[in-house]
Order: C-alpha cells, then structure tokens, then sequence
C-alpha cells in the first residue's frame, strides 16, 4: 500500500509542478531527458563484467568503497552501476524490488550507502519482457519503475534491449527517457541497444549514451569464429579492434551530453570462450584505455577493485590520459590516417591543444619518424587545424612522463611496441 501512496504522491506533485495548459490530459507526452548531468563521458564501474548475475549487495558496498579508497573517484569514477542479476520480482502491484537474496536491506539502503560515500547509484533494467539473464524486464512498466528508481535515489539508468520482439527501439526508449523525466529525479540514460537500429542516428535528444556495438571481452584482436556440433555459431566477444573499426566512423553524432559508447572496460579482466582463456596484456589494456579516451567514451570500469595489479590500477588512474576523454570541448578524436597496422589518431582539446596518437594493432614493434608535415589535420567536424607548418606545439609523452620532451619544430623518431599506444598532449607554445 506504501507503494501506492509513494506513486500517486509523485505523479501529484509532477502534475502540480506544471502549468496549467500542461497539466491537462494529451495522447502522447514528449519529455525531453535531463540535461546537465552527462556533459563529458560518465565514469564509473559496473558489475557487470566481472560478476555478471553473481552479485549482492556486500560485493556493492565493497567496490564502492573501493573507488573511494583507491582514489579512483578522485580521478572521476562515481558511478556505482548495478547491472543484471539484481531484480527480485514484482508485487500485486506491479512494484519491482530487487532480490531479497542478494539485497536483503533492499534497493533503496544500497543506494544510501553508496551515496554515503560521496558517489553515485546506478541500475540496470531492459525495455523488454525480460532482462538478457530473464530477470523482470520494464516492458509495461515504465512509469512505474521509474518513479520506484526516483524513490530509491538512483542516478543512473542503463536500458538493455532483450527480448523486444515487436518493439521499435525509437519508440521504446523515448518512452523510457519520457518516464525518467517524469520521475522528477535527473538520471542518466544509457542506452543499450548495440547499435542494431543504428541509434546515434536518432537517440541524441532521448539518451545520454548509446552503445555503438554488441559486447566487448577482454580480447585485443578479432576472436575466431566457433560453431557448435550442430552447426550453430558460438558466441564470441567483440574484441577492441572490432569496436575501434565500428565506432570511428561514428565521430559527428558525438557531443558533450550524448556519446557514443563502444561498451565497458576490461582492464583487467578475463574470460573464458570455448574453453580458451583471454586476458590481455599490460599493453593491450593500456592501448584499449587510451583509445576508449581518444574517442571520448564512457569509462566505465569492469574489473574486480578488490583484487588487481598494480599496472592495472596505474593504467586506470591516469589522470592525463583520463584528460582527454573528459575534455571539455567534448570532441570523439579521429583516425586520421593507417599505414598497415599503425594508426594515427588526433583529438581536439580545449586552449588549442591536441591529443596526438599512434596505435600499433600489428604483431611486432615499430619504429616511426614522425613527420608533422604528413600529418597536418583540418578537422570541419571542431572546425580545428593542427598548422604544424606555422604553430610549434611542445609534446608531453602521457605514458612516460620520464620521456625526453619534444617539440613539433622537426621530425621525431617513435618506437611503439606490439598492440600499445603512443600518446602525447601537444601544446602550442606561446611566442
């Protein structure tokens, strides 16, 4: 009954906050979603990759104070996401809770506690029947569920696309966006709909983030494709690689408060395919960090904070790097051109600076000269230029910050190991 009441008070206290040509009855309500609260990439971490459905609320609070401990919500990592695996069933109702197994003090003290600790709460939900793990999807439900999400104090909402049969995603997502606005509660909206309905075409005005492909998994390079005795195609990760390749192209619908989102990170983290084990190396990890900030992406950790290495909390914790995928000039960075396996990445920053990249995908190290004159940029999307013919940019190495420092003035030889990055903060320097 408390349930009840809590609903009607809220939908009350929404219709008498509108004006009164608002308050009367339409066919179709058309809310915009909050802005304000995703204007550079979310940070955070979810459950998700490491845990899966295995969670509870011990293992929360644990990581939770985890980002607080390490530092890492110092570097920006405030989202606390609870992914699938938490709902418990609906009431009479209709009311969603979450599984008194996992979350006996409840939904609502999870959240208190981790707003305790200065972060913020996320949770998961999908706009179908079901959730991916056949947990209670929100189909039905919208409203509903996202009021129960207001009165919990959640900041966060991540909307999964699992069993929809018959549903337009458009459609279904404003929905969602509309009932979270409705909510009274600002909230950010990630989308989660692996990019099938191509929604960077059409979810900047509904979503703070949409994925641009289907699930990565700790693998650097493309996974080989399995079948089953029957015939049947194995599933298999998106690899880093994979999504770089999807999410370039990408760059124009990208903008402080919507981002393209190429999935959680797996620094740190394994997986098992086919009974084959991938976990990449420091290199790798660094390389998939460094390219989820030059296409400014959320970063959205997905290891265990309890249990890793020290190469992996220092890549994760690098604030320069870090820099760059929440610049506030909120521009994906371009691959400006490939020579076999290397690439060269640019992202325009703010005051005039420049995140210089190189990638090597390939399987041996390279040594580069760097000529700037092959590499001036004339980006129409920022409206940018490098100008390295008339501008000398001092470069500071973000991985090495014992490196030698350089300027652009004349050509400088690279080296760039096997499936690692090299990259710099160029500067322009003042006459």
């Amino acid at each position: 009954m408390k349930r009840f009441v809590l609903a009607a008070a809220l939908l009350a206290t929404f219709a008498l906050s509108q004006p009164a040509s608002a308050q009367r009855p339409r066919p179709t309500a058309n809310l915009p979603k909050w802005e304000g609260v995703c204007e550079t990439p979310q940070m955070g971490w979810s459950s998700w990759n490491k845990f899966m459905t295995d969670i509870n609320e011990d293992i929360i609070k644990e990581m939770a104070d985890k980002l607080v401990e390490l530092g890492l919500a110092d570097c920006g990592y405030v989202y606390v996401n609870i992914d699938d695996g938490w709902h418990g069933q609906r009431d009479e109702g209709g009311f969603v809770s979450g599984d008194p197994s996992k979350f006996p003090s409840g939904m609502k003290a999870i959240g208190d506690y981790i707003h305790s600790k200065g972060l913020k709460y996320g949770i998961y939900s999908d706009a179908g029947d079901f959730t991916c793990n056949c947990c209670t999807g929100s189909r039905g439900h919208e409203y509903q569920d996202a009021f129960t999400y207001a009165s919990w104090g959640v900041d966060y909402v991540k909307y999964d696309w699992c069993f929809t049969t018959n549903l337009d995603a458009k459609g279904a997502y404003t929905l969602m966006r509309n009932a979270i606005r409705a909510s009274g509660r600002p909230m950010v909206f990630s989308i989660c709909e692996w990019g099938t309905s191509k929604p960077w075409e059409w979810a900047g005005e509904v979503g703070h983030s949409w994925r641009t492909t289907h699930d990565i998994g700790p693998a650097f390079s493309p996974v080989p494709v399995s079948y089953t005795a029957e015939g049947k195609r194995n599933w298999r990760p998106q690899s880093v690689m994979d999504i770089i390749e999807q999410t370039a192209p990408l760059r124009q619908y990208a903008g402080p408060g919507h981002w393209n989102d190429p999935d959680m990170l797996e620094v740190g983290n394994e997986i098992v395919v086919d009974g084959i084990t991938y976990k990449m190396t420091e290199s790798e990890d660094r390389a998939h960090f460094t390219m989820w900030c030059m296409m400014a992406a959320p970063l959205i950790l997905g290891n265990d904070l309890r249990d890793m290495s020290a190469q992996t909390l220092a890549i994760i914790k690098n604030k320069d790097v870090i820099a760059i995928d929440q610049d506030p000039l909120g521009v994906q960075g371009l691959c400006l051109k490939k020579e076999g396996d290397v690439q060269y990445w640019f992202k325009p920053l703010v005051d005039g600076d420049w995140a210089f990249c190189i990638l090597n995908a390939g399987d041996k190290n390279v040594q580069l000269t760097v000529d700037w004159s092959k590499l001036e940029v004339d980006d129409e999307l920022s409206g940018r230029q490098t100008d390295f013919a008339g501008t000398t940019y001092s470069a500071k190495n973000l991985w090495k910050a014992s490196a030698k420092p350089f300027t652009t003035k004349k050509p400088v030889k690279v080296t760039v190991p096997t499936h690692d990055v090299a990259v710099y903060r160029l500067t322009p320097i003042k006459k």
